[in-house]
């Protein structure tokens, strides 16, 4: 098989550091301070960057603007009608940032199961076989080890392979290669080797997948040195996010959520290439920060409706990259507001919201005013009945309700 590639051209859970009502979170019924342009430049993040803007004065919830009103970007359907460029679903975004990138590096090449001809099993790669042949677009056995490791040694000789996991869950068969080779080669090479690997594919709570289909893998492979995991939430960053990851020489696992392929999104016909380090500023706000990726975005954007007809000004953060957190960005809200809810389909128990309260904790303490609120899926496995699946999953109202005591 390295001959081959030789051949080939060069919920309902909250946390908090203090004791919480819980029973008001139950469901009822059922840019930036610094903007920034998109740029391939990936600058590393820091909590010791100065915005000379910030103070303890002003920005708190205490006194609330009864007479707040959603903002432009709330309302993506109406804003992005006038704008230039093209539609895209998600999963068609990706494939166009994959594709454009397989175009100008002819070392980028893709493997897993059903990539090829089938085109995927979200057809993020329909089409590629045909313009690049089987040995860029690689079928392989129904054998996560083994093509995983495939892959990095593919890396390691110098091409830049994509691995799409069928399924998120489906790469814990792999995860010792992911671990031990992928993440620390590197560094037991004495820097001879770079591992410029991209690992993606869906994941996340779906509609009714049962438990072995419905992973959140993003705690388990945090804790691994030398990779980095972002998550994308929208078409346009879908594209930025994987024309990074495969320009990089750094691992990097792309998480996709399986219910956000069908997102519609007008993105521009220029080439653009975000940073894997950055947040995005979603809906500026003055009485707290919340902090969500992913699907958890939409739920949170639903919830900041309510919350503006209530009074209530949030500030809605994508955080995008998941590890190394950007803690620029994030530390500026939290200077401006001094209140942080944290909101993710991870599970609750060493979860990403477990690891970004500490981090918040370890460099802003002396900036928040309330305890920082974590509201996270719950710690069990997703039922297959429908409604149960909704209870484990954090649903706005809990949203809602976090922040009006948090804003108290």
């Amino acid at each position: 098989m390295a001959s081959i590639f030789q051949g080939v051209g060069a919920a309902t859970a909250l946390s908090s550091s203090t004791s919480f009502d819980t029973k008001k979170f139950q469901l009822s019924s059922r840019r930036s301070l610094s903007e920034r342009k998109p740029s391939f430049v990936v600058v590393r993040s820091s909590a010791a960057k100065k915005d000379s803007g910030s103070s303890r004065t002003g920005g708190r919830a205490d006194h609330l603007v009864t007479n707040a009103v959603a903002t432009k970007s709330e309302n993506p359907a109406a804003s992005t009608a006038s704008k230039p460029g093209h539609e895209l679903l998600l999963f068609e975004a990706l494939r166009e940032g994959l594709e454009e990138e397989m175009e100008r590096d002819a070392r980028v090449c893709v493997m897993g199961e059903d990539v090829g001809h089938y085109g995927g099993s979200y057809k993020v790669t329909k089409g590629l076989a045909e313009k690049y042949g089987d040995l860029r677009v690689l079928d392989t056995p129904i054998a996560e080890n083994s093509f995983t490791g495939m892959g990095i040694g593919a890396a390691m000789t110098g091409l830049r392979p994509i691995i799409e996991g069928m399924n998120m869950g489906f790469l814990l068969l792999a995860f010792n290669q992911i671990s031990n080779n992928c993440g620390m080669l590197h560094y037991t090479s004495g820097g001879q080797f770079k591992i410029p690997v991209v690992i993606r594919g869906p994941g996340g709570v779906g509609r009714q997948l049962g438990a072995e289909h419905s992973q959140r893998l993003e705690s388990y492979f945090q804790s691994i040195p030398g990779i980095q995991m972002v998550a994308c939430s929208t078409p346009y960053n879908a594209k930025g996010l994987m024309k990074a990851a495969i320009r990089s020489d750094n691992p990097v696992i792309l998480f996709e959520h399986v219910l956000l392929y069908n997102l519609k999104e007008r993105i521009p016909d220029e080439e653009y290439v975000l940073s894997l380090e950055e947040a995005e500023m979603v809906r500026p706000g003055e009485h707290v920060t919340i902090l969500t990726y992913s699907r958890m975005r939409y739920h949170v954007m639903q919830a900041a409706k309510t919350l503006v007809n209530k009074g209530y000004d949030p500030e809605v953060i994508d955080i995008r990259s998941l590890k190394p957190f950007d803690l620029y960005t994030i530390g500026n809200s939290i200077k401006k507001t001094h209140r942080v809810l944290i909101v993710e389909e991870c599970m609750r128990t060493g979860g990403i919201g477990a690891s970004l309260t500490a981090a918040i904790t370890e460099n802003f303490h002396d900036y928040l005013d309330a305890p920082i609120v974590c509201l996270s899926s719950q710690d069990v496995p997703t039922p297959y009945a429908g409604t149960l699946e909704e209870w484990t999953v954090v649903q706005p109202p809990q949203i809602v309700a976090a922040v009006e005591q948090l804003c108290r």
